[in-house]
């Protein structure tokens, strides 16, 4: 096993560059099956970061809805579906940029959003995108999945997901660690779970990640939005999402 390099620092604002891509039916960038975005390579070193609105995320509830996990206030007045893969980077990006904006807005009570947990990237194991969503799924149970998943997004590795990793990822996570997320993540508990969420996410139709969803449309796609969070949260206003009173 390659062991990578680990450190630990707080994630700061990424606004992405946006690449030509013709996915989605017209999604200007994202992670098809057999691609992996911008950040492949032959090691699985990675640097642990924490979401800088982590302490507003420990304060999100989760739940797991058979294919999904909805974080939010279950009154929210609209619904935002998320649709990423762990290992996309892309969906790193989004995450850092429109998926923080969004996830702001969900802990002002104004949406509630439903990830849809992709691993169509790990053929063969090659990402760990199983691993990865295996681990989000056990984090549900413990009541840390929005501050986990914005991790995990955060210190996406070069190489592939390991369960060192994850758990090295868990440590910044207050609270996460213990006898039952351990075992959950070195075991593969959810496996199935995982095999459930992808077919959940292939029946949307998506055929590349990041996507937003609104009332079945896609928000932030076509023009790059998504990839910034001002522009998003622009994007999402156009749709109702976060609009002044």
């Amino acid at each position: 096993m390659v062991r990578g390099r680990i450190r630990v620092r707080t994630a700061g604002k990424l606004v992405a560059g946006v690449a030509a891509a013709a996915l989605l039916g017209g999604a200007v960038a994202g992670c098809g099956s057999g691609t992996g975005g911008e950040r492949d390579a032959a090691t699985s070193e990675a640097v642990v970061r924490t979401s800088p609105i982590a302490d507003r995320l420990a304060k999100l509830p989760a739940v797991v809805d058979g294919p999904k996990i909805v974080v939010g206030r279950a009154d929210a007045p609209r619904t935002a579906q998320v649709l990423v893969d762990p290992k996309c980077g892309y969906c790193a990006r989004f995450e850092e940029a429109g998926g923080e904006a969004l996830l702001e807005l969900a802990a002002d009570g104004r949406v509630k959003i439903e990830y849809g947990l992709a691993s169509f990237l790990d053929q063969g194991g090659a990402s760990g995108s199983v691993k990865a969503v295996n681990a989000l799924r056990a984090s549900v149970d413990a009541g840390k999945f929005a501050e986990y998943h914005a991790a995990v997004f955060a210190s996406q590795p070069k190489g592939k997901f390991t369960d060192e990793l994850l758990l090295k990822i868990a440590d910044v996570v207050p609270g996460l660690r213990g006898e039952d997320f351990d075992a959950a993540v070195a075991g593969k508990t959810y496996k199935g779970w995982v095999g459930e969420a992808e077919k959940g996410f292939e029946e949307t139709g998506a055929r590349a990640a990041p996507m937003v969803l609104v009332d079945g449309k896609p928000v932030g796609t076509r023009d790059g939005s998504m990839f910034d969070a001002g522009a998003f949260t622009e994007a999402l206003r156009g749709v109702g999402i976060g609009a002044p009173a």
